[in-house]
């Protein structure tokens, strides 16, 4: 069994900072830093969705103040990472064009920062897959709503 690797304390006082783990190294690294959650939040849902592209496994801890000291809050439930063979086409069999696959990529997109505005950033195969259905049955502008709905429902609004 895989043991998750404990993060170190960030030095310094208290403020919000996102850690990523480099399995390669072995290191923790700062991923963001700010005196408010939302920016730290939002990068770390951007960050992670970037390293799961790249096929990278993601393995992050968010520290910020907690009664005037470090605290930690576990946010990674790891959650594998979608192979591109699982993922079913959005272009059927046929070979998608430029512009096809600029506009499902642009919809994926929107969707994906309206979901870590709402605080989704470790989403499971499953939730990748309704992602992916949403993104493949609805136009943008249907997609571009849900995903500001979803930004407007999150943290702190």
């Amino acid at each position: 069994m895989e043991t998750r690797p404990q993060s170190p304390r960030p030095p310094g006082t208290p403020r919000w900072v996102a850690l990523f783990h480099r399995p390669a190294s072995g290191t923790w690294q700062v991923g963001a830093e700010a005196p408010d959650r939302e920016p730290v939040l939002y990068a770390l849902g951007e960050m992670t969705q970037t390293l799961r592209a790249r096929g990278e496994d993601v393995t992050v801890d968010l520290w910020g103040p907690g009664d005037g000291t470090w605290r930690r809050y576990d946010i990674s439930a790891p959650a594998p990472a979608p192979t591109p063979a699982a993922q079913p086409s959005a272009f059927g069999d046929q070979a998608p064009t430029p512009l096809a696959e600029r506009l499902h990529s642009r919809r994926h997109q929107a969707l994906m920062a309206g979901l870590s505005k709402a605080g989704l950033y470790d989403l499971t195969a499953e939730d990748v897959k309704a992602v992916q259905t949403v993104v493949d049955r609805l136009d943008e502008a249907t997609v571009r709503t849900l995903a500001r709905w979803l930004a407007a429902a999150g943290p702190g609004n």
